[in-house]
């Protein structure tokens, strides 16, 4: 590559907090018009190096580099003033979480329009126009009316198009992407990518995509760093250290990717019914008038059925908002339904209400998919996982509701000190480890997995799921398992679900499903999937 390509490089960057080194002297460039992906774990650096590149980080960072450069100019030197004139105009940035990062009391159009505002001069008219045709660039549904909405009023994908809109208002050379599909399904990410490459031709700006899933990666990026422990440790062109790694955690980050392939192996033989449903819906209504008379209803479930075998793992896979996360929350009464049968080892579940439903409490689990907020702050983890025995299991006595406490986070590979610590003192893996042994503790039958491992890096998720395996190989319990990560569908499941809208459309044996979709929506799903 030319010297004259290089759009912006960084020296020997180094970033500190309080003698802790976050960012260890990397050094890197970015090409005019390439997609660089800077690749790692959660904790690597790759966020502190993009705000490091901005001059965004807190005060009590402590950086030190040999430059960094955009067109052979040193930003390091530049003063406030002078970087207010390049963040947003020639350097723009998507940050990870959209909803955290839109003002909740300005509509899209006006956010926008700030933007805009900043960096050129346009009539009201003329930047009430641009903000529409930017809206439209991202591709957002009827943007002349939405530009008036709130961020609270549209959906995951549709927020993160109009962070993207942002980031082109000042019509940037590099655009920074910050994990910018890590909490999206399988087919809106593929709509952003899709869009980010798009819009990435259209203008000629470079792309830097900051990411833990590989597969993303190896589909848009050109060149990748892989980062680790603060250090690249690896970097080059993206197909070559995909196909061959060389540096071992690479290698391990590679290896533990989920694969397609892994559907060929499961083969365990039919067993009994051990959770049946049948017909369930659950509605809820649609109030609109002075009186707030019933007009329509949302049909969130309607008339689902499906029956889990003892032993087995049954996927319920499909995008957000098709009613998964509802279906699991009402089978456990989480939330009211409105009909339909559930029938678990023979026990009519649908007939039951008080103390007979709570019985049967301990034979349905759940994981949830944040287990930072499905656990109480101000509890230890010893606490947390004993409040199902202390509510199911009342006749146990204390130590010996101690000493299973202790079992349980040995069973999860986690010390048993971890018992007098707080949930914030974990990582993300291991609070979804406390979790799983806070239901595993009144041994049910079924756990409900709620997207477990959606927000988890490639070798966290592979342990995760690793365990899980391992646990129901030990106890032959059964898991119904909400995803909309088929990749983690072929590693676990041994039937799959397809939900679309309520219902579902497409159900068998998880090789069937994932290597010859009958459905056009499950086929959009696989088609969907980013691979290696």
């Amino acid at each position: 590559m030319s010297e004259t390509a290089v759009l912006f490089a960084v020296k020997d960057l180094t970033v500190g907090f309080d003698n802790t080194v976050v960012v260890d002297k990397i050094s890197f460039e970015i090409q005019t018009g390439e997609t660089f992906a800077l690749v790692g774990e959660s904790g690597s650096g790759k966020s502190m190096t993009a705000l490091a590149a901005l001059n965004l980080l807190p005060h009590n960072a402590v950086t030190n580099s040999k430059g960094i450069t955009l067109q052979a100019k040193n930003l390091a030197r530049f003063s406030e003033k002078e970087w207010c004139k390049i963040r947003g105009r020639r350097i723009a940035i998507i940050f990870q979480d959209p909803i955290a990062s839109l003002n909740p009391v300005m509509t899209i159009g006006t956010q926008i329009a700030e933007v805009i505002a900043l960096h050129f001069k346009f009539t009201k008219a003329q930047l009430k126009q641009c903000v529409i045709e930017l809206l439209q660039q991202v591709e957002l549904p009827n943007a002349a009316k939405r530009v008036n909405d709130y961020p609270h009023q549209l959906s995951g994908g549709q927020r993160q198009r109009v962070m993207i809109a942002i980031a082109l208002a000042g019509k940037p050379d590099l655009l920074i992407a910050d994990e910018p599909t890590t909490a999206l399904d399988v087919t809106i990410q593929a709509q952003i990518l899709e869009l980010l490459k798009t819009i990435q031709q259209q203008t000629g700006m470079a792309l830097w995509l900051i990411s833990h899933d590989l597969a993303l990666v190896a589909s848009i990026a050109q060149r990748v760093a892989v980062m680790q422990n603060g250090k690249i440790v690896e970097t080059g062109d993206a197909k070559a250290i995909f196909q061959n790694p060389q540096h071992p955690y690479t290698q391990k980050l590679v290896a533990a990717l989920p694969s397609m392939q892994n559907c060929q192996t499961h083969d365990k033989p039919a067993t009994s019914p051990l959770l049946q449903v049948q017909n369930f819906h659950c509605h809820y209504p649609i109030r609109k008038g002075i009186f707030k008379r019933i007009v329509d209803y949302v049909r969130a479930v309607d008339g689902v059925s499906f029956t889990l075998q003892c032993g087995k793992t049954l996927a319920l896979v499909g995008e957000s908002g098709c009613g998964k996360t509802t279906l699991g929350k009402a089978l456990l009464h989480l939330i009211p339904s409105n009909g339909g049968e559930v029938i678990l080892d023979g026990v009519a579940l649908h007939t039951l209400t008080g103390e007979a439903l709570r019985q049967q409490r301990a034979a349905l689990q759940i994981v949830f998919q944040d287990p930072f907020s499905s656990m109480n702050p101000r509890l230890l983890v010893g606490d947390i996982i004993a409040e199902g025995l202390q509510a199911l299991r009342p006749e146990m006595a204390a130590a010996e509701r101690e000493q299973r406490v202790r079992n349980l986070l040995q069973r999860v590979e986690l010390p048993e000190e971890a018992m007098y610590r707080y949930p914030h003192e974990f990582s993300g893996g291991q609070r979804q480890r406390i979790c799983i042994a806070r239901a595993l503790a009144v041994e049910p039958k079924v756990i409900i997995c709620d997207e477990p491992t959606s927000a988890l890096d490639v070798s966290v998720q592979a342990q995760i799921i690793q365990l899980l395996k391992t646990l129901q190989h030990e106890q032959g319990m059964s898991y119904l398992f909400i995803t909309h990560d088929l990749g983690v569908v072929a590693e676990i499941a041994d039937d799959v679900a397809v939900m679309y809208k309520g219902k579902i459309v497409e159900q068998g044996a998880v090789k069937q499903i994932l290597t010859a979709p009958h459905h056009p929506y499950t086929q959009k799903l696989l088609a969907a999937v980013p691979k290696l």
